[in-house]
């Protein structure tokens, strides 16, 4: 398939790759930013463009991969080619696209990535949407030449998908920002966190999180949690998200388990 990426961050960067070697060709890679989109063009043989007046219509599919506010401005510059136009946001609905043409659909990455870091698309879940079933087809057959985990996911089941990866990815990883900082305020180094992060991590790939549950909070141990609150004096932000997670695992696990 002949496809069109418009976005060179890190989302296009490795859709393009795992593109690219599955077989199909990228005709050209849009940025505002030219050397973004030159770097990303010329690892993948396409053409580089700053502006989407140079958009071309040789190619079968634009796909769309930019901040979420900006989808809604670059879509009628590509749907007047009447050409398949897609977009690859957890949070924003088909119908965003749908207001400007019924070829639409969306391609979502369940992931997260940095350019440094490759990933193995084939384990990576894709969530298509299409405006039909045939637009829906096609994608699915598309996303199956790059990963092995392929979904049909609508927009109201996609946002809350978005929505739960913020909080299994997003606030965690901000939660391990948090861990390194206290730390490091103590010449400790996070290295020695990450042999317990790995294990927590390996647990839920076979168990329900609720089952796993460990810490202070879920075994009813307020004279930990008392003493943890008091050495975030002077904190009050990380007190409060420290009470708040406290109090929703407490909820959540009413019944103590001293073993935890």
């Amino acid at each position: 398939m002949r496809i069109t990426l418009i976005g060179s961050g890190n989302v296009s960067t490795h859709l393009a790759a795992a593109f690219k070697n599955a077989g199909h060709r990228i005709i050209q890679v849009y940025s505002r930013q030219m050397q973004h989109a030159a770097l990303l063009a010329y690892h993948v043989g396409a053409s580089a463009i700053d502006s989407l007046a140079d958009i071309s219509a040789d190619t079968d599919l634009f796909v769309i991969s930019v901040k979420d506010d900006a989808i809604k401005d670059i879509a009628p510059h590509l749907t007047g080619q009447g050409k398949l136009v897609v977009h690859t946001s957890g949070a924003v609905s088909l119908q965003e696209l749908q207001n400007f043409t019924k070829n639409a659909g969306v391609f979502y990455l369940l992931q997260t990535f940095s350019k440094t870091k490759e990933v193995n698309f084939w384990d990576v879940p894709l969530c298509v949407e299409g405006s039909d079933d045939n637009i829906t087809k096609m994608l699915e057959e598309l996303a199956r030449t790059i990963s092995n985990n392929v979904y049909r996911v609508d927009s109201a089941q996609r946002k809350v998908l978005h929505l739960s990866a913020v909080f299994a990815c997003n606030f965690t990883n901000h939660l391990y920002d948090i861990s390194q900082q206290l730390l490091a305020e103590h010449n400790m180094s996070f290295d020695m966190l990450r042999p317990l992060i790995t294990e927590t991590a390996d647990k839920v790939r076979e168990h329900s999180p609720a089952d796993v549950q460990t810490g202070p909070a879920v075994r009813h141990d307020l004279q930990t949690m008392t003493a943890h609150l008091q050495m975030l004096e002077g904190k009050d932000e990380l007190k409060q998200i420290y009470h708040l997670l406290s109090q929703d695992i407490i909820k959540n696990h009413k019944a103590p388990n001293s073993d935890k």
